[in-house]
């Protein structure tokens, strides 16, 4: 059997980021995505919700992470897997709840892009990976394109790129 959900969407706000108890702490982020759904318009004026929102948590390095660089307003792609329980609440009542537990996640649009479209954005930089040969001379550095890729100077080979 599969449990498997691909998810991209908006975080409605900046993530909820906690710390396990016990001898190794654990990081534990929660975040909202806004997920539009396919074949409604976003101009009704009906008032019908035209996006899901859907939780989801992420632990240890990709809370990390969650923490480090996601905002209200980043477009992310999510993989993970459903994930319910149920509590009792104050009152007594049974409360089930439904999240994503995260896998994977990454940014769906460049910094340029989100700020464009009006969604905030993370203030750090990625740090480049040291990816390339001690031995070897550092590329040139990499200018932005402005249409949120980066230009490769000539001369450098694929080997020599860091993943991010």
């Amino acid at each position: 059997m599969m449990n498997k959900v691909i998810l991209c969407g908006r975080l409605t706000r900046d993530p909820d980021i906690r710390y396990s108890q016990g001898e190794r702490q654990m990081a534990i982020a929660r975040y909202t995505l806004a997920v539009d759904r396919r074949g409604r318009r976003s101009g009704n004026d009906d008032g019908t919700q035209t996006a899901d929102f859907i939780q989801c948590v992420a632990f240890d390095r990709a809370a990390e992470f969650a923490e480090k660089y996601l905002r209200q307003g980043t477009k992310m792609i999510v993989t993970g897997r459903i994930q319910t329980g149920s509590y009792t609440n104050r009152d007594g009542q049974r409360v089930y709840t439904t999240d994503v537990v995260v896998e994977e996640q990454e940014f769906a649009e460049s910094r340029n892009a989100s700020q464009q479209s009006g969604g905030s954005t993370f203030s750090s930089s990625f740090q480049q990976r040291e990816s390339q040969p001690q031995n070897s001379a550092p590329a040139a550095p990499a200018e932005d394109a402005g249409d949120g890729f980066i230009n490769i100077p000539d001369g450098v080979d694929d080997e020599g790129l860091p993943f991010i």
